[in-house]
């Protein structure tokens, strides 16, 4: 397969995965969301994790264990890293499985991964297949039309949603500077409460993960110095030890 090939199917399955995800939305909350960072009707973690399952597991394609299994550790990784990513990036935790039986830190749990293990099997098996046989079929120019227009449309999302999140960064940074707290679920709404007065885009990014909860960064900093010092003390008090040992 070619990039061209690879960019379409990583737009397919980041569409399916929108749609997945809206529709789980629906049922649970009996209304329509846009979910994803993304304006777009796309996810693009699903895209990623497709192409990284289609890449690393091609050569395990006769073997259907071993694709669920590996599968499910390369899609229990990919959650876990964008989780901490876009916490550590935006002050913010996205989506949090604590409540959730045999979770990691609240950022992926056994309810999530099995079924993106079977996931994983249909996209080796059933569409993978299918989506290529349709691109196939396509004619080289207008493969390359419509690659370069989802191409520019894509990027052009991109730059507008990370423009909205950033602007959601800097709206935690000014409440952090404006209010003197400690209480994670009082930042969290006033941070909401701000968002929702702003534009479209920022109302849809909150209404797109009604569950985010704002991190307290004068709190993250001060345990992280505690936790510092404390260490440090630790060490001094080694050193000290090993010096009149040695005495």
């Amino acid at each position: 397969m070619d990039i061209k090939t690879y960019f379409f199917l990583f737009l397919i399955y980041s569409i399916m995965g929108w749609c997945m995800e809206v529709t789980l939305g629906i049922i649970e909350n009996k209304k329509f969301v846009n979910r994803g960072f993304l304006i777009g009707p796309y996810c693009p973690i699903y895209g990623c994790g497709a192409i990284l399952i289609t890449l690393l597991l091609q050569e395990f394609r006769d073997y259907p264990v071993a694709i669920f299994s590996m599968a499910i550790v390369i899609c229990g990784v990919l959650e876990y890293f964008t989780s901490y990513v876009m916490e550590k990036v935006f002050h913010a935790r996205w989506w949090d499985y604590s409540k959730k039986k045999y979770n990691i830190n609240g950022r992926v749990c056994l309810e999530t991964i099995i079924p993106f293990g079977l996931l994983s099997c249909m996209i080796m098996y059933i569409t993978n297949p299918f989506f290529e046989g349709i691109l196939e079929s396509i004619s080289e120019h207008s493969l390359n039309v419509w690659y370069w227009i989802c191409v520019i449309f894509f990027i052009a999302d991109c730059i507008v949603s990370l423009v909205v999140i950033f602007g959601l960064k800097k709206t935690v940074r000014d409440v952090h500077n404006s209010i003197v707290t400690d209480n994670t679920e009082e930042i969290t709404k006033k941070v909401k409460e701000i968002l929702l007065g702003k534009s479209i885009l920022d109302r849809r990014l909150i209404k797109a993960f009604p569950k985010i909860s704002i991190e307290d960064v004068k709190k993250k900093i001060k345990e992280n110095t505690m936790k510092a010092k404390e260490e440090i003390t630790v060490h001094l008090k080694e050193g000290v030890a090993k010096i009149k040992k040695s005495k």
